[in-house]
């Protein structure tokens, strides 16, 4: 197995959320109404790279309606899609969420599986902060320490779950060989915790990127779960490697 990658989290950072509010605050309000293109200056001191990557978060669709619903993060949406496709959530079901900060996934949880604040079904895991919601357990904690799946099963109260899902994500270097590694890592690191904490039939959902080096991960799934595919919901941006891939039919 690779080498446990430092500092995992899921799909929103605290500090990539206050510069997009501060970049929507100082963007053309004209241009907006007009239903024209933001178009973030670059500021001193911010990169080239970063004032695109506001550019694109304050035109992104998907973002947008994030904030129109109260969502959040935009990360909601994958998982409503892969959900409607691939009927990943049920009523009653038990959930562990790996890498669960801001909170998007667990919020979709919620919504379709119904927020038990006495016997909470959804256990959720991060190492950065995430606003507490009902009916759900979270752990700011990072899931590469020794420790982490100890902590969760014993908040799970020692009951094996239906679900486990992984939107974690290592910090990147811009080596593509190098990051994508370090994603396959933490897929190896949730592959292997999901295993240990399934119930029978139960599926595992895991962000992925194309890079070359799954061949053995999806060798080790297909030996514990009946079916395994690759999925790609349309929230998922079209010009990104990520994809999502499914374990369902866990054999116990």
């Amino acid at each position: 197995m690779s080498k446990k990658p430092s500092k995992v989290g899921g799909g929103g950072k605290k500090a990539r959320g206050k510069a997009i509010a501060k970049a929507a605050g100082k963007a053309n309000s004209k241009a907006s109404d007009r239903g024209l293109k933001t178009r973030v200056k670059t500021a001193k001191g911010r990169k080239i790279s970063s004032t695109l990557w506001l550019q694109r978060q304050l035109n992104d669709p998907y973002v947008l309606r994030a904030k129109k619903e109260g969502r959040r993060s935009r990360a909601a949406f994958k998982l409503i899609e892969l959900n409607e496709k691939h009927n990943i959530l049920r009523p009653g079901m038990r959930v562990v969420d790996l890498g669960c900060a801001p909170g998007g996934w667990c919020e979709v949880a919620t919504e379709i599986m119904g927020a038990d604040e006495d016997d909470p079904k959804i256990v959720g895991i991060d190492y950065l902060e995430m606003e507490q919601m009902p009916g759900v357990i979270f752990l700011q904690k990072d899931f590469n320490d020794d420790d982490a799946p100890d902590m969760l099963i014993e908040a799970l109260g020692g009951h094996k779950v239906d679900l486990v899902l992984s939107d974690m994500a290592a910090p990147t270097t811009g080596h593509k060989a190098t990051d994508h590694l370090r994603i396959m890592a933490l897929v190896e690191l949730a592959s292997d915790f999901a295993i240990q904490i399934l119930k029978p039939e139960g599926a595992f959902v895991a962000k992925v990127f194309q890079g070359g080096t799954e061949n053995e991960l999806l060798a080790h799934l297909k030996r514990h779960f009946k079916s395994t595919f690759h999925a790609k919901p349309p929230a998922s941006r079209q010009d990104s490697s990520e994809s999502y891939l499914i374990a369902k039919g866990f054999k116990g």
